[in-house]
């Protein structure tokens, strides 16, 4: 069995105990030609901020048939995670809006949604940035190495302040050696201003402001979580277009696990959130077409399966990333190329 992430153990433990050295494995194929915000890559897979804690984990996933690597959220200090459980299965079959209450269910034997509390930790700038340095030595050809910021506010900070915390940590991304930055505007596990920025279309374009005027020719994109109404995504698209190439959608569901997290919400993913992303990728793919944008649409939140995969690219996506999946079975997109190369011969 291939080493996976340990949900019993804690982030610290699984960041110190990655997988010691890439497996060697035969990847076949994807059908097609594909790229990444113009980055060319070998198909269209990808693991979002989430299992990556560091160079060792992104490797060992690069060499498992994911070709878009997004290295874990980092910051411009060091933060701790939350303690354990960071990972709790649950109960929940289908989620479809925000704030549900849910069970968790600790005993089942092959979970598929979890409730996901880490907070957002961060090592020091000194640890990620040379870590980020040798996951760029170890990439492969056709693939694309994404690095993931947040900024981390303090209380008396404007939204310029942010905004330079954001880009501060973005340059610092760019120069060790990222293909492209995520700005993560939406994290449902912390109650200060980094949580939910995306809904506010003004505070939004002016972070994706900065890091343009910072990173004039790198790829750009926000990570948002699903919107209440079309108006708010409108107003998102709409501000951000200019300055940003892509936007990826959406950063799990939240709700309360009754007698877990202190009754506070935790995102939730996996396979009930699957229909409810699909939904809000189409409604993203009319509005960016509808507003003639450029932004190009990745798709993320409960990609299970090749049937999720090509779903969800039908629904509008540019990339399609997963991480339920790959962190209960490593050899996912393995699974998956077989079946789409089957398909495409078919």
């Amino acid at each position: 069995m291939l080493p996976r992430y340990d949900i019993t153990r804690s982030y610290d433990w699984n960041y110190e105990n990655a997988p010691a050295a890439p497996p060697e494995v035969e990847v076949p194929p994807y059908p097609g030609s594909w790229d990444f915000l113009g980055i060319p890559v070998n198909s269209p897979l990808g693991i979002p901020a989430g299992p990556l804690l560091n160079s060792r984990w992104v490797l060992y996933y690069a060499r498992l048939g994911f070709d878009v690597l997004v290295y874990k959220t980092v910051r411009s200090d060091f933060r701790a995670s939350f303690e354990p459980p960071n990972l709790l299965p649950v109960s929940a079959t289908s989620l479809t809006r925000e704030g549900t209450e849910i069970d968790a269910d600790s005993g089942a034997a092959k979970p598929h949604t979890w409730a996901i509390s880490f907070g957002m930790p961060s090592k020091s700038p000194r640890d990620w940035r040379a870590d980020v340095e040798r996951t760029r030595r170890g990439m492969g050809k056709g693939q694309a190495l994404v690095v993931s910021v947040v900024a981390s506010p303090q209380p008396d900070w404007t939204i310029d302040d942010l905004a330079r915390d954001f880009a501060r940590c973005a340059v610092w991304a760019a120069e060790s050696g990222a293909d492209v930055v995520e700005a993560n505007l939406s994290c449902p596990n912390v109650c200060t201003k980094e949580a939910d920025l995306y809904l506010d279309a003004q505070a939004a374009a002016v972070i994706a402001a900065e890091l343009r005027a910072r990173l004039p020719k790198l790829p750009l994109a926000l990570k948002i979580g699903l919107f209440r109404h079309a108006e708010e995504a409108e107003a998102l698209v709409e501000a951000v277009s200019p300055h940003v190439d892509g936007l990826s959608s959406a950063n799990s569901i939240t709700a309360v696990v009754r007698g877990a997290f202190g009754g506070l919400r935790r995102g939730i993913g996996g396979a009930a959130i699957t229909a409810r992303c699909n939904e809000e990728m189409s409604l993203l793919r009319e509005i960016v077409e509808r507003k003639q944008s450029k932004l190009r649409l990745i798709g993320v939140g409960g990609v299970m399966t090749a049937a999720d995969v090509t779903a969800r690219l039908n629904a509008g996506a540019h990339a399609v990333h997963l991480a339920t999946a790959p962190m209960l079975d490593p050899e996912i997109a393995l699974t998956i190329r077989s079946e789409m190369a089957a398909t495409a011969t078919s």
